[in-house]
């Protein structure tokens, strides 16, 4: 947080009750452009978490107990980390429902009553509610009470500071359906820029990343799992460059209709890119001790092996240790490699006989 010198008591009193903390967790990984935006345009200043260290995930699980799923364990870590730097008001919403009867697991949406009574360091906490299954509990009441606290209520600034979210937002998104890396989008659309990538790389595998934002883009919950593959000459593909239509049909090709809130990125993402011929595999990373991924993994495990495509799943939690984590990716990443090699040595002994050999790749491999 900013310090200020030589100032007003008064107007440091305004300032203070001006900032709003967000932890570096969870729905941030798909909100914060919003956020950043509205807030800003209401002139509400942000001050973020700092990134996930091992620190963190300790602090987090040691305040809860050990079947919480290894996301919780980060978030309660990350308010913990916001309160270290003297924020008030921390942001903590219940994300109910996002679409009538498509709702959060139960833990993202009591997340403000565990926060309550886990975290015993006083805090102002805008437990802010969204809840589109409900009557009167849509995104601008959802927005209104995140503003609340800091004596905003005119509907119309609300409303114009939504546009400004949604400016931001959309600007995320356009730079992330065009390739652009997550950090590399998220970094251009704060500064209000859109960048287009002229040209992209060509990799000679190319795997699609099937996880929750907060498993995948959190470096230190994943390891840099994306750095890592593309320093293994792979290309990664994930749900950040599908639109809603596509993962939509691609969770109608899994053979079920929508139920939790996040399984676009889950079963749509798989959906889609298993009936994709340019995607040589698949790589899941799940949370232990998550109840819905366990069960969206076991459906996207059984359409793998039915359309013949390679997949790798990556349970994790605090203990995962890195070099195992490694070594795994380097497996899988090196059987592809070689089924991609015999594809093409196929290729041209069908030109000169009839006699195909075919590998033994027919492999659904599950690492916990």
């Amino acid at each position: 947080m900013t310090i200020v010198e030589n100032m007003d008591v008064g107007i440091m009193a305004n300032l203070k009750e001006k900032v709003i903390g967000i932890p570096r967790a969870m729905s941030f990984y798909h909100n914060y452009p919003f956020y950043f935006g509205f807030f800003n345009d209401l002139g509400i200043k942000i001050v973020l978490s700092d990134v996930t260290t091992k620190q963190t995930m300790s602090e987090g699980a040691s305040l809860v107990v050990t079947e919480t799923c290894l996301p919780i364990k980060v978030y309660v870590g990350h308010v913990l980390n916001l309160l270290s730097k003297g924020v008030e008001n921390i942001l903590v919403p219940s994300l109910q429902s996002v679409d009538t009867k498509i709702y959060n697991c139960s833990k993202i949406r009591g997340l403000p009553d565990l926060i309550r009574n886990v975290v015993k360091k006083p805090f102002n906490m805008i437990e802010a509610t969204l809840d589109k299954s409900e009557k009167n509990q849509g995104l601008y009441e959802f927005l209104a009470e995140c503003v609340a606290p800091f004596g905003i209520t005119d509907k119309n600034l609300i409303k114009k500071a939504s546009k400004a979210g949604w400016r931001c937002y959309n600007n995320f998104h356009v730079m992330t359906k065009s390739g652009m890396p997550y950090s590399k989008a998220l970094s251009y659309a704060l500064q209000g820029k859109v960048v287009i990538l002229s040209e992209v790389k060509e990799y000679p595998i190319s795997i699609a990343l099937v996880g929750h934002g907060y498993n995948i883009y959190d470096e230190r919950v994943c390891m840099k799992i994306v750095d890592k593959l593309e320093k293994m000459d792979v290309k990664v593909c994930s749900a950040l460059q599908l639109s809603s239509e596509q993962l939509s049909e691609g969770i109608a090709a899994l053979g079920h209709d929508k139920y939790w809130a996040n399984e676009d990125e889950m079963t749509g993402t798989a959906g889609h890119y298993l009936k994709d011929n340019k995607i040589d595999g698949l790589i899941t990373i799940t949370a232990f001790g998550c109840g819905p991924d366990s069960l969206m993994v076991e459906r996207i495990t059984r359409k793998a092996k039915q359309y013949g495509k390679p997949l790798l799943n990556l349970t994790i939690d605090e203990q995962t240790g890195e070099a195992g984590f490694v070594t795994r990716l380097e497996a899988f990443v090196d059987m592809l490699f070689r089924k991609k090699r015999a594809s093409i040595v196929n290729k041209i002994n069908i030109s000169d006989n009839d006699t195909e050999y075919k590998p033994n790749t027919d492999i659904i491999e599950t690492i916990s």
